[in-house]
């Protein structure tokens, strides 16, 4: 599996013949979108920075784009969505945590999530988490220390910071570093990892630089 992080909380997750955009950023969006091919889509808010379906599409195929709690199964993945809440630009919303299953690995995103306290439905539905997308930038979604207070919670092997940079609150990853004792964390381009890589692994983070 490669994972790329294209900006925001958009993220290029690429397995076999497989791709799935999550979070795509909207030519409406006020940051910087990329178009490329995707099988599966998923949408965990209908805002222009993260329903971004249209730059996804190629010589007329179209992804099979997933906005909303439900069970899914598309491609031998299997896709679980919960209803949470999220205040993204001072508006209440849904957001939509994702659990997907592939390759004998189970990836959580959390899209712009603003409250920790999951039900515990939730927890266990999530399960084992293998890896963690985690938004620490605030204003909106959570912010850095409760991020790394979630991330305790729900002890992912892997965790990916997103949602900071160009949004949310300035120097957000160096104050979610510093709260998670990894300041000595260096950005890689992408992350390739095989379900054998996750062998004892907790709570380790991986900062991806944004693909340009």
């Amino acid at each position: 599996m490669i994972i790329t992080y294209l900006g925001v909380d958009f993220f290029k997750v690429q397995f076999g013949d497989t791709t799935i955009a999550l979070n795509p950023i909207s030519k409406d969006s006020k940051f910087k979108t990329t178009r490329f091919m995707a099988d599966i889509a998923l949408v965990s808010l209908n805002h222009p920075d993260m329903n971004g379906t249209e730059n996804l599409s190629y010589n007329g195929k179209d992804p099979m784009v997933i906005s909303g709690p439900g069970e899914y199964e598309v491609k031998e993945v299997f896709i679980k969505g919960f209803a949470s809440k999220s205040d993204y630009e001072n508006k209440e919303r849904i957001n939509t945590i994702y659990s997907v299953s592939l390759e004998g690995m189970n990836l959580c995103f959390l899209g712009a999530i603003s409250d920790i306290n999951l039900s515990n439905e939730v927890k266990e539905a999530l399960g084992d988490v293998d890896i963690l997308f985690l938004p620490i930038g605030g204003d909106g979604v959570i912010d850095s220390t409760k991020a790394e207070k979630l991330a305790v919670e729900i002890e992912p092997k892997i965790i990916i910071p997103m949602h900071y940079g160009d949004v949310g609150m300035k120097d957000a990853l160096k104050k979610y570093l510093k709260e998670a004792g990894e300041e000595n964390v260096k950005p890689i381009d992408k992350l390739t990892i095989k379900r054998k890589d996750l062998e004892g692994k907790l709570g380790e983070t991986v900062v991806l630089s944004v693909d340009e």
